[in-house]
C-alpha cells in the first residue's frame, strides 16, 4: 500500500508541476485558457485521491498526525513530491503490524 502511495504522490506532485510551470504560463503568456482547465482537473482529481489514500496509508502504518499533515503539506508545494518519497522510501523498511 506504501508503494502504492509513493506512485500516486511522485504523479500527483508532477501534475502540481506541471500546472505551475505549464499550464499557467500558457494561459496567462499565450492565452491558450483550454490547457489549464484540462491540467487543473486532472490535478484536481489526483489531489483528491491522494489525500483519501494519505488517510488510509496514514492509519496503517500508524503515522502520528503532525506526519500526515506535512504529507498533505508536501501536496501543494512544487518538487515537495520527490522530498516525501525519499522519507516514504526510509519508512518502507520499516513494518508496523
Amino acid at each position: 500500500m506504501l508503494n502504492a502511495f509513493r506512485t500516486l504522490s511522485i504523479i500527483e506532485g508532477l501534475s502540481l508541476i506541471t500546472l505551475f510551470m505549464i499550464a499557467m504560463p500558457a494561459k496567462y503568456y499565450f492565452a491558450a485558457f483550454d490547457i489549464i482547465w484540462v491540467v487543473g482537473m486532472i490535478h484536481g482529481i489526483l489531489w483528491m485521491a491522494y489525500v483519501v489514500f494519505s488517510l488510509a496509508v496514514s492509519h496503517k502504518q500508524g503515522w502520528s498526525v503532525m506526519f500526515w499533515l506535512l504529507v498533505i503539506v508536501a501536496s501543494v508545494v512544487p518538487f515537495a513530491c520527490f522530498i516525501l518519497d525519499r522519507e516514504l522510501k526510509k519508512e518502507k523498511s520499516v513494518v508496523v503490524v
